[in-house]
């Protein structure tokens, strides 16, 4: 059996060559092809890649003379070139079966368009960056977003080997290497239908018990954690027709766009499912509360509300009747353009582990506003269900997957009909 791989290196020569040739040594070292590709935009490299820049550069649209010229007067225009003609490179390459993974290494200018490239990758396929930029806050939603991408923090800059450097590098690379050793790869074949699952903390106990209820009643539930990216990594998997169904229970994200908290999805939340028409369930979870631990500014602002410390970061702040009205006001305008079915569950005794009735999160008054303003929006507010439960229950699961299994049935029904003989 044949188990060489190929590893994709995404470097720039003229500045790090020393460096790059102990990466493709150690990968070699393992039994692997490296196959080194060379985007360097400034001056011309010591020598040549597997995969010349000049190659990289026509294969992006312009000569590499052009590319170095528009590298010092417009070199976001430069950047962008060498970053579409590696992606196409790579693509022709994946589809050789020659790609098995691929590793950036470098600073800045090579964690973008190595993560550029990485980022148009299949789910699945060992993605790894080696970067003193990892852990930079400004930039690493960019570097990442919600890809399966891992960044290797190497603290140091990647110029000039010294035995520091050598440490972080040798660990990149016995990442990369592990991981394209291990891989299961990028096909999934699932034999069930795959239900999406919005899941944060507050909500855990009402999501841990559907998912053994989805199970049983013959679906592949996938929990997509509704921290931001989470959420919307799970939008972006539903309109790539990864999912048949959702159980958003968690939809706090469409409060913390409109109000700029830590868990914000963008604004587009809700509608891929409401586009694709998949069947969905939604649930207030996370609509109580908005999250600005680490956030002076808004933490101050809203110093007047009941607060919740869970610790330094995450600082959950009760959201008012007001922001509530607001966020249906969105939900429903939404939820009118969805082209499947769907139900929206109310649990009338509070929507999360927060929100009870004798803690001070709770606020019975501001979960109603939401709801008469909900309907109030709606084309068809019969479709908000009010349930005399807690969200945080195992019961309050039991009633949002038998829902979601009677949608998911009325959703196939035209289907079968269309297939049973005259």
């Amino acid at each position: 059996m044949d188990t060489r791989k190929g590893i994709v290196i995404v470097c720039n020569l003229d500045t790090r060559g020393e460096d790059i040739v102990f990466v493709k040594h150690l990968i070699q070292g393992r039994g692997h092809e490296a196959i080194l590709l060379d985007f360097s935009m400034e001056e011309p490299p010591p020598f040549p890649g597997d995969i010349r820049t000049e190659d990289v550069a026509l294969r992006g649209g312009l000569p590499i003379e052009v590319v170095r010229e528009k590298y010092r007067s417009d070199r976001d225009a430069a950047t962008n070139n060498q970053i579409a003609g590696a992606a196409a490179i790579v693509d022709d390459l994946l589809r050789q079966g020659r790609v098995h993974g691929i590793i950036g290494i470098g600073g800045g200018t090579a964690t973008l368009v190595a993560t550029s490239v990485m980022k148009r990758l299949p789910f699945g396929l060992p993605k790894l960056m080696a970067s003193p930029m990892a852990a930079h806050p400004a930039y690493i939603d960019k570097y990442v977003g919600t890809r399966d991408i891992t960044m290797h923090h190497t603290v140091l800059d990647i110029v000039k080997m010294n035995p520091l450097l050598k440490a972080q590098i040798v660990n990149a690379v016995g990442a990369i290497c592990g991981m394209v050793e291990m891989t299961q790869g990028t096909k999934f074949e699932f034999d069930k239908p795959c239900v999406a699952v919005s899941s944060f903390g507050f909500g855990e106990m009402a999501v841990q018990s559907a998912l053994a209820m989805l199970e049983a009643a013959g679906f592949t539930p996938i929990v997509c954690h509704a921290q931001g990216k989470g959420d919307r990594a799970m939008e972006e998997m539903i309109r790539d027709g990864a999912f048949q169904g959702v159980l958003d229970l968690c939809i706090g994200g469409v409060l913390e766009h409109l109000f700029k908290g830590n868990r914000d999805p963008g604004p587009d939340r809700l509608m891929a499912a409401v586009e694709t028409g998949i069947p969905m369930v939604l649930a207030p979870c996370g609509l109580d509360i908005l999250s600005y631990g680490g956030r002076a500014d808004m933490l101050e602002k809203t110093k007047d509300r009941v607060q919740v410390v869970q610790d330094a970061l995450r600082v959950q702040v009760r959201s008012t009747a007001d922001e509530l009205r607001q966020a249906a006001d969105v939900i429903a305008q939404r939820l009118n353009r969805a082209r499947g079915p769907w139900t929206f569950l109310v649990p009338l005794q509070g929507w999360s582990s927060l929100d009870k009735p004798g803690r001070p999160i709770h606020d019975p008054a501001a979960d109603a506003a939401f709801v008469a303003r909900l309907k109030q929006r709606l084309d068809e507010p019969g479709r908000v269900k009010e349930i005399d439960l807690h969200l945080y229950t195992p019961e309050f699961a039991r009633a949002a997957v038998d829902e979601f299994v009677a949608l998911f049935a009325q959703a196939q029904a035209p289907q079968h009909a269309a297939e049973v003989p005259a």
